[in-house]
């Protein structure tokens, strides 16, 4: 149980220095970071759509487009509760059969049993970031179809942008939540795994967090 709480807590290490390096590196070159990109994008829709007439359609159709998209995650989310749920029993028994030989350590139940629990909360967070993106999509859609003079009423504009961008931060998250899940899963065949599957984790997300060339 000792090399699984040590993978563990590596896994955490690793993670938190990725993000930490990620947050330094977006505050010294903000046009680096894929979510400043994100921001100044969504802003620029909010104010294209605003300041001219007979937007609706294009609107009410995007957000339509992120609120089915936000949905299905979300219903995936709790398909995975219930599938993981469903096999609980089995989980243990496969992770037991599948353990590569040198490498397995004493069966825990406890131990069991806390990986079982991190892969249904990492479920139940993407499900409440998924649903939590539905509901600000759904702010927006009204909210945008006030028609206003974007310099007149600042306000307005800036309530938009900001629930804008915390339903799209809340749909990053619960996607990140998924990626977080594998190695989660590998970690049931053993701590190795769950060290090397952050370690690619970290290095598909390195790439992903970068603004397109």
């Amino acid at each position: 149980m000792s090399y699984d709480m040590g993978a563990f807590a590596v896994s955490c290490l690793l993670v938190l220095i990725y993000y930490s390096c990620l947050g330094r590196r977006s505050r010294r070159e903000p046009n680096s970071s894929v979510y400043a990109l994100n921001v100044r994008v969504r802003e620029q829709w909010i104010d294209m759509v605003m300041r001219k007439g007979n937007m609706e359609i294009l609107a009410v159709q995007t957000l339509r487009n992120s609120v089915m998209a936000a949905s299905f995650m979300a219903s995936t989310s709790i398909l995975l509760i219930i599938g993981t749920l469903n096999i609980s029993e089995k989980i243990g028994q496969w992770a037991l059969d599948w353990h590569p030989y040198g490498l397995a350590h004493t069966f825990s139940t406890e131990l069991w049993q806390i990986k079982l629990g991190l892969l249904l909360l990492n479920f139940f967070i993407a499900f409440f970031c998924f649903s939590m993106a539905i509901r600000f999509y759904n702010h927006v859609g009204y909210m945008i179809n006030l028609h206003t003079d974007v310099s007149a009423n600042g306000d307005l504009y800036k309530q938009n942008c900001a629930y804008l961008n915390r339903a799209g931060n809340y749909y990053t998250f619960g996607t990140r939540t998924f990626f977080f899940s594998l190695p989660i899963i590998l970690w049931f065949l053993g701590p190795y795994f769950l060290v090397l599957a952050t370690l690619a984790l970290i290095a598909g997300l390195s790439m992903l967090d970068k603004v397109p060339s």
